[in-house]
């Protein structure tokens, strides 16, 4: 293995970049991914982003954009014949995932073990590291009330404004000696197109994170999430009304900021180095060459 290109992710998009940069980095490719969505359902710890992107890097992605390809639902079937509210859906090996990763921290394991557990019985070639092994979890204040993260995106449609958030656990959370030494013998560092605020947010609020990042030789830079002037995907927008960012490239850079050498963008931005190309990762090819692109200018960035 060689110095690591260590990509931040956190939902669809960050995994679709990760998937494209394991086309060029390969076996060096490590994936921090925020773990603030975790929650424990149906008896199992299910982490779904990490998830998200492991089933992405292992090919297992179903064409849904979530779980394990041709996954059964029979045991959420069952749920519901007994009654139960089922609002949370998981597939059946899905859910053998969250099961068996409940019982592996039950028993002391960190969370970083279990996913490269996961990684290990799917064939993964990359890493995926958690941004932190305690718990932390995100609540979000929309309508006047409290819920937790999964709850407003799944109960409440991801609906805003949004008024709040809080990132319950946070405090106690550190980053992990594993991404830790990745960040620190990176030899590029990728924030991927994920919703700035309550996907990569978290991640950078774990302790130490910024530091590391900063204190890296590496280039850091980010891919935009918005395309066309729109977000594909998510609740994006209300969450950078939220903070007070504009939906665009210099809304972007402005979240980002004291963090990034560059952007990668499909619009201009001021005040730092833009790569201006398509970001649209409609397929396998498209994702290969974002992940390409944006590889080459990071790493020009440290030349």
């Amino acid at each position: 293995m060689g110095s690591p290109v260590v990509v931040l992710a956190g939902g669809t998009g960050g995994a679709k970049l990760a998937r494209g940069m394991l086309d060029v980095a390969g076996e060096d490719l490590v994936v921090i991914a925020n773990t603030a969505d975790d929650l424990e359902v149906h008896g199992a710890y299910v982490s779904p982003d990490p998830d998200l992107c492991i089933f992405w890097l292992a090919d297992r992605i179903d064409d849904r954009g979530w779980g394990l390809r041709d996954d059964t639902f029979a045991v959420m079937d069952g749920l519901r014949a007994l009654g139960a509210d089922v609002w949370f859906e998981l597939g059946d090996r899905d859910l053998a995932v969250g099961i068996e990763r409940a019982r592996r921290l039950g028993e002391g394991a960190r969370l970083t073990e279990t996913l490269a557990e996961l990684g290990a019985a799917l064939g993964l070639r990359a890493r995926v590291l958690p941004m932190a092994d305690v718990p932390v979890r995100t609540s979000v204040r929309a309508r006047d009330a409290w819920t937790p993260f999964q709850e407003f995106m799944i109960r409440g449609c991801g609906e805003g404004p949004v008024q709040d958030m809080r990132l319950h656990g946070i405090d106690e959370a550190a980053l992990t000696a594993e991404a830790r030494a990745a960040i620190a013998s990176a030899r590029a560092i990728v924030i991927g197109p994920s919703n700035p605020v309550i996907s990569i947010g978290p991640i950078l609020a774990v302790p130490g994170m910024r530091g590391a990042l900063v204190a890296s030789a590496a280039p850091v830079v980010a891919v935009s999430p918005i395309v066309g002037g729109s977000v594909l995907k998510g609740p994006t927008e209300p969450f950078m009304r939220w903070a007070g960012h504009p939906l665009s490239a210099n809304g972007v850079a402005a979240h980002y900021a004291g963090l990034l050498d560059g952007l990668v963008a499909d619009e201009e931005a001021d005040g730092l180095p833009v790569l201006r190309t398509d970001t649209l990762m409609a397929d396998a090819a498209g994702r290969r060459r974002l992940a390409a692109e944006t590889l080459r200018f990071a790493e020009g960035l440290a030349a």
